[in-house]
């Protein structure tokens, strides 16, 4: 409930992304966008442009532990998200921060990039699995990570659906499988929960190259929708409208891929 006083507040927790596209950045204006106040805690900082990721410095277990620990204890945050966690150290700091933590927990698992590439040290997804699942209210892979997660291959729907069941199964109130890297999935993505069967959600596919931060704007937009008290399946909806009207206005600001764009007039309430 909201304190007299004091707004509701949306928290993420991951990685920064110094060419302002994904990450951290992307999470705060998508926040913004949906007139939320964003608070961030910051797990590693990475030197990259849109040409890719040179460097990736992980902050310490304490640094993290206290930033939450700094945010929860003063601002009213209905709903956070994790993002680019890195290390398994750091993936079992945040988990043991966020045990008593009461609200939604938007869990997106930063493990491979839409390119392929990994953004995950070793062992870390054994301590995703084991830690972060179970406080998990969404899960939110790419396909790339659903297919890291559960040792499958996926080419089409089936192995989505069967994929996402298999997640399912390990903790997280719901998952939302990310479709846009199999052409034939553009804009589809798949939501499961527990409660009500499996369904893909879909949107017109934005043709263009400038993708970059497309999956962290997703899983910061639906944080935000329940922040405002949005149900879960309709938060989703919510936040894949707002990701395609993103997409409509990306932009290169490099000389490789662009990010997409957050020059949208606000949502209505």
């Amino acid at each position: 409930m909201k304190s007299p006083g004091r707004c509701l507040s949306a928290l993420t927790i991951g990685g920064s992304d110094s060419a302002g596209g994904a990450g951290i950045q992307a999470d705060i204006k998508t926040f913004q966008h949906f007139d939320v106040h964003g608070a961030s805690v910051i797990t590693c900082v990475t030197a990259q442009n849109s040409l890719g990721v040179t460097h990736v410095e992980p902050l310490s277990c304490h640094s993290v532990a206290q930033q939450i620990e700094a945010v929860c204890s003063d601002l009213v945050i209905p709903a956070l998200k994790t993002g680019m966690l890195y290390s398994s150290e750091l993936v079992e700091a945040v988990a043991d921060a966020l045990r008593l933590f009461e609200g939604s927990t938007v869990v997106d698992p930063v493990m491979v990039s839409r390119a392929g590439s990994r953004l995950l040290s070793g062992d870390a997804v054994a301590k995703y699995q084991q830690l972060l699942f179970p406080l998990a209210t969404l899960l939110t892979p790419n396909l790339h990570e659903a297919a890291l997660l559960t040792g499958r291959e996926i080419n089409g729907k089936v192995d989505v659906e069967h994929a996402a069941q298999c997640l399912l199964e390990r903790g997280p109130q719901a998952v939302l499988i990310k479709g846009g890297g199999l052409p034939e999935l553009a804009g589809q993505d798949f939501f499961c929960s527990g409660d009500a069967p499996g369904v893909w959600r879909s949107q017109p596919a934005i043709t263009t190259p400038h993708t970059h931060g497309t999956g962290c704007t997703l899983s910061a937009a639906i944080t935000a929708a329940l922040v405002l008290g949005r149900p879960l399946a309709d938060a989703v909806i919510q936040a894949k409208i707002y990701v395609n009207q993103a997409l409509l206005q990306a932009v290169a600001f490099g000389h490789g891929p662009g990010c997409v764009g957050h020059r949208i007039e606000p949502l209505s309430p």
